[in-house]
């Protein structure tokens, strides 16, 4: 059953004029390094843009292609173990450009997956990610980018990972894939 709420808004899956860094599609192709089968198909897919600068940018239509293909030909565990990795380039991303601290709080950090990702996303209409509320012990987050779902499960669950927290968990309260309008995540710990 799909929930809408009166304030319901469709998501905008538009790609057109969308960018972000070309060091995303590089973890995609190293993360299948000596796996040439895969790593071989990744490249010829990304053969027609610039990479040698991590900081350049190029259409997010190719990283969600390319996201989308590992899910539907290689798997959706493959597919979050690669969110793990971009998990940790963010995370890396989000130290050097100081939005964050070692030692930061879940929501601290999620704050931080915000920020970071309308840094390094060029986008007209500034999607990403909102928080939609945050207790002592939950985040919910919506995935407001075209962003391929379930690899964002894996980066959410290694960002969480990242604030020491215990038993941290993240499941959808709602999902594009059922039929609902957007990804939520909600992400707990003890």
């Amino acid at each position: 059953m799909n929930r809408r709420p009166n304030y319901y808004i469709l998501m905008n899956n538009s790609t057109q004029n969308v960018t972000l860094n070309s060091a995303f599609i590089l973890d995609i192709i190293n993360q299948y390094e000596g796996k040439p089968e895969f790593q071989n198909h990744l490249k010829e897919m990304a053969s027609a843009h610039e990479l040698s600068d991590p900081m350049g940018q190029v259409p997010i239509k190719l990283y969600n292609d390319m996201c989308n293909w590992i899910e539907s030909q290689i798997g959706k565990t493959n597919a979050r173990q690669l969110g793990r990795k971009i998990g940790n380039t963010v995370y890396r991303n989000m130290l050097e450009m100081k939005l964050v601290k070692k030692e930061t709080t879940p929501l601290a950090l999620m704050k931080g997956l915000k920020r970071v990702t309308e840094l390094v996303i060029k986008d007209p209409e500034k999607r990403g990610w909102e928080i939609l509320s945050s207790g002592r012990k939950q985040i919910i987050m919506r995935r407001t980018q075209t962003f391929n779902g379930a690899l964002q499960s894996g980066l959410l669950d290694e960002l969480i990972r990242k604030t020491k927290v215990f038993s941290p968990k993240v499941e959808y309260l709602q999902s594009i894939a059922n039929g609902d309008e957007y990804d939520d995540y909600k992400i707990t710990w003890i």
